[in-house]
């Protein structure tokens, strides 16, 4: 995030894309809502009629797939309507020229015509959005789980720097994360282009620096990411897999494609808090881990605050704190690291990091703080980009419309989306254990519109079987308006009726996260 969350509460605008903040955010959401009560404007662009959506002074409910022409034709009306911030550009940005080049291929009635909504609503939609000081562009996975997942954010990027919404408050472009610990986990180097800190494995300098801290001489060969490790099982590049916190079988798209890559490998460890359906098929070794309450630590959230995590209670059975894992492991592989202490840990990542470098235990013993923050002064930064983009000018990248990876057709003509819900997170592993979270929802479902179950004579909560051409699962329909005609949506929690059985090998070309927001499928009786 660009910004801060308590910022929310005093938004004049907010354009929303591709989250279901309520469900998805709830406590965040809170903030929204007070802010459309304190009165500001709201635009949701989501291809479901979410709790925002109904709310919203525009809602714009695009084809799934669409989203780099709809944000290109809101420039296009900023730009072409003189609502841009014309010294912003010139003196804080580059490559204006060549973006509103390529924005102005995409005039509001061709957008309107490939997203599939009204021209009006995307011209009223960049009035808005330009037209209030304090404006800020909140956005989740339906966003990234495209094909062109790194262009649409770019796509976002582009409108807050055309219109020098960036740099002071209530404003910026801010990915809201999923989970609590996401963006610690990226900050710590859990990606395989950076070391910690976001410092570039392929940087010679950087590569020599850590190699020297460790005591190791190590390569500037970026990792594999993990949809390359999936399939680099499939070609035996991948013979054994450390699976930390994650469910794959469930969570990965084509899960059939995931089940023969596991049934290849030599070796699978796990290492959870619980017995995930990845471990419970296929693993050769299980460490019981511990949760946050039971573990001392540091837990990074969205807006890059740093802060602490206490042990709360003890933890049951053989469950161990990660880090004592991991530090017993390489000691069996024959490197002593000492004693397993978080606080250690963090020292020297902060050492090796610059932009951590002024964040320590006893300055975040009652309150975190948000990096950057290069030394013990500093008190953190609370926005980012204040005066000038860090980089020194805001970066405009010229965008084009890339098709999804498939698309609905005659075979196969619905579009499949999918996401979380309030109740359940990912692959349900916590959430399906706790009796009242089973009880608001028990089973899979899967919402369509009522023309579409008027269409194929589909009656509410009639079990259903949904195909495509990767498999099929049974799932009680949910005739819904949330859902816009020729759209189903259904959730990714359930192990019997895993929305992942479904979904295909799209990826996103520069990073490649999985296509899971659409794929093509038909539905008949079960």
């Amino acid at each position: 995030m660009t910004n801060s969350i308590a910022e929310i509460e005093n938004s004049e605008c907010m354009l929303v894309v591709g989250s279901n903040t309520t469900d998805a955010h709830p406590v965040l959401a809170l903030r929204m809502k007070k802010a459309l009560r304190n009165g500001a404007k709201l635009l949701v662009v989501d291809p479901r009629k979410t709790w925002l959506a109904e709310r919203a002074d525009v809602h714009l409910q695009i084809k799934p797939g669409t989203d780099i022409p709809l944000m290109n034709a809101i420039a296009h009306v900023i730009i072409s309507e003189d609502l841009h911030d014309k010294q912003y550009v010139e003196t804080l940005s580059e490559g204006f020229e060549e973006m509103s080049e390529a924005a102005a291929e995409w005039p509001v009635e061709r957008a309107a015509e490939i997203c599939e909504v009204s021209a009006n609503d995307i011209r009223r939609a960049a009035r808005i959005y330009a037209s209030y000081k304090h404006a800020g562009i909140y956005y989740t996975l339906g966003i990234t789980e495209h094909v062109c997942g790194v262009d649409n954010v770019r796509s976002l990027s582009n409108l807050a720097i055309i219109t020098g919404h960036i740099g002071y408050e209530a404003t910026g472009v801010n990915p809201l994360r999923g989970q609590n610990n996401v963006q610690g986990c990226n900050d710590m180097g859990n990606n395989p282009v950076y070391f910690p800190g976001y410092q570039e494995v392929a940087d010679a300098a950087v590569t020599e620096k850590f190699s020297q801290a460790w005591g190791s001489k190590l390569s500037q060969t970026p990792g594999l990411r993990l949809d390359q490790m999936l399939d680099g099982m499939h070609d035996d590049s991948v013979k054994a897999l450390f699976v930390m916190g994650e469910d794959p079988v469930l969570s990965e798209p084509n899960a059939e494609h995931v089940h023969v890559g596991f049934k290849k490998i030599d070796v699978l460890i796990s290492q959870d808090i619980f017995l995930n359906e990845t471990a419970r098929l296929y693993a050769d070794v299980v460490f019981p881990a511990t949760c946050f309450a039971e573990k001392e630590g540091t837990f990074t959230n969205s807006e890059r605050r740093v802060q602490r995590v206490r042990k709360a209670v003890d933890a049951p059975g053989q469950a161990r704190p990660d880090i004592q894992i991991i530090f017993d492991l390489a000691k069996q592989l024959g490197h002593d690291w000492g004693e397993a202490q978080p606080s250690k840990v963090w020292d020297e990542f902060a050492r090796l990091s610059p932009q951590f470098s002024g964040i320590n235990y006893e300055r975040i013993e009652d309150e975190g703080i948000q990096w950057p923050c290069p030394d013990v002064s500093h008190p953190g930064t609370k926005i980012l980009h204040e005066g000038a983009p860090i980089r020194g000018k805001g970066k405009l990248y010229p965008l084009d419309h890339i098709k999804p990876w498939e698309e609905a057709d005659e075979e196969y003509p619905l579009t499949l989306s999918t996401g979380r819900t309030l109740y359940h997170y990912n692959s349900a592993t916590q959430t399906l254990r706790n009796e009242g979270h089973r009880e608001k929802e028990p089973e899979c479902f899967f919402e369509i519109s009522p023309d579409d179950a008027r269409d194929l004579n589909i009656a509410d909560k009639e079990a259903i079987t949904v195909q495509s051409r990767r498999g099929s699962v049974v799932s009680r329909a949910k005739v819904s308006e949330k859902v816009r005609k020729g759209v189903i949506w259904m959730p990714m929690h359930y192990a019997e009726a895993s929305a992942n059985t479904l979904t295909g090998d799209g990826r996103d070309l520069k990073v490649g996260t999985p296509e899971y927001k659409l794929c093509a499928v038909r539905l008949h009786k079960s």
